[in-house]
């Protein structure tokens, strides 16, 4: 996943029929006392939630990401099986339109179409920021050649989160995509490491992703406006850096690493450092916004520049929340005020089941994520209005 996480990958629950309901619609009154609590618990945070997602379709769904024009999201997700077939192993992808009504509000996801070729695993999928018609996702192509393959699985064995060495960045057009092999195009070459969590930056030029080819994970970058593109790694700490997000400007990234070995995940964010041909040779400055003993992973940046969302396990391993935190510049609004990285931590969803892998919509206006809120606590996909005020103090 864009959002993997080595200790992060400890929530079994990672991650669907899209069905165009809202929540009300879809779990009669008192199935479930805590419905109302997360509501009036998440006043004046979120609003108008609408769950997108549905097990009578999908075992589960997650990590979701908006269209930048707003109108569709891709998002990873395992079908139901035919009946007396076992379900898929691996998550494939998947496309589809938001569906609103009359007010413009979201009511469910429509046209649902599968681009991933059968038997693959894949995960990250992101939407072209200047050309709607393509998406990335990091896939296998092929069906893994190892039932099990490596990656981190926690002591209980009750989790595994699997690295297949044949997982690759990949590039499909949609009009024309027909979840086939023939739709796909390496974005940059596999040497039989994993690669994923991959994202272009504002203006397409730049490919950020991770990479295992050290055994630990590294973020690298490559210049598609190159006239040689080459790889460049250039965040290489010990232990596992990833799920790498530019910032909304393209100067700056956000990422979770595990610097300390102990599978409890820290945030960061640093500046990139440029030529004077623009392309991007490596990191000036780097700034730790958390420091605790919780899993902080999944950072996800506001439109604005001036904050992240992310989950952590502050409140439990069992009940992963999202909340929001500085990561200010001081210098975006042309003042040149206080730098404020990791300050005024804010809690955003109230669940007392796990909610994961928040991202915006281009304008900060509805907030995306992963949730076991609903009535049989799969993970499926959720979203709603993003009321906070983030300028209250």
């Amino acid at each position: 996943m864009k959002h993997f996480a080595t200790a992060a990958a400890s929530l079994a629950f990672l991650t669907g029929c899209i069905s165009v309901h809202v929540y009300e619609e879809s779990v009669g009154i008192g199935e479930w006392s805590d419905r109302e609590d997360w509501r009036e618990a998440e006043r004046g945070i979120l609003a108008n939630h609408v769950q997108l997602t549905f097990p009578d379709r999908f075992v589960k769904a997650g990590e979701a990401y908006v269209s930048p024009g707003g109108a569709q999201i891709i998002f990873q997700a395992i079908e139901i099986p035919t009946e007396g077939e076992a379900a898929d192993e691996f998550y494939a992808m998947f496309v589809a339109d938001i569906a609103v009504d009359d007010r413009g509000r979201p009511t469910g996801l429509a046209n649902v179409r599968k681009i991933s070729p059968p038997g693959s695993a894949n995960t990250c999928g992101w939407f072209h920021p200047q050309d709607p018609d393509r998406v990335l996702f990091a896939s296998t192509i092929g069906p893994p050649t190892e039932s099990h393959p490596p990656g981190y699985q926690r002591s209980t064995g009750r989790y595994r989160w699997m690295f297949p060495p044949q997982m690759t960045i990949v590039t499909c057009h949609l009009p024309t995509a027909e979840a086939s092999i023939s739709d796909l195009v390496e974005l940059v070459g596999n040497e039989g490491a994993y690669l994923a969590e991959g994202t272009w930056s504002p203006d397409g030029r730049h490919l950020l992703y991770c990479s295992l080819q050290s055994n630990e994970g590294d973020l690298f970058v490559l210049d598609t406006a190159s006239a040689t593109p080459r790889p460049r790694r250039i965040v290489s700490a010990g232990g596992y850096d990833g799920g790498p997000f530019f910032s909304p400007d393209g100067r700056r990234i956000c990422y979770r690493s595990d610097r300390r070995g102990d599978h409890r995940l820290q945030l960061y964010v640093a500046d990139l450092a440029f030529d004077q041909a623009g392309s991007i040779v490596g990191i000036e400055r780097e700034y730790q916004l958390t420091d605790n003993e919780h899993v902080n992973w999944c950072p996800f940046w506001h439109p604005g520049g001036r904050h992240l969302v992310y989950a952590t396990s502050e409140i439990g391993h069992d009940n992963y929340e999202v909340f929001l935190i500085d990561a200010d510049p001081g210098t975006l609004d042309g003042s040149g005020g206080s730098i404020k990285y990791g300050t005024r931590k804010r809690r955003v969803t109230y669940a007392s089941r796990s909610d994961v892998l928040p991202a915006f919509d281009s304008d900060g206006s509805r907030m995306v994520w992963s949730s076991r809120r609903g009535a049989d606590g799969s993970v499926q996909l959720w979203v709603a209005d993003f009321v906070m005020d983030l300028d209250a103090r």
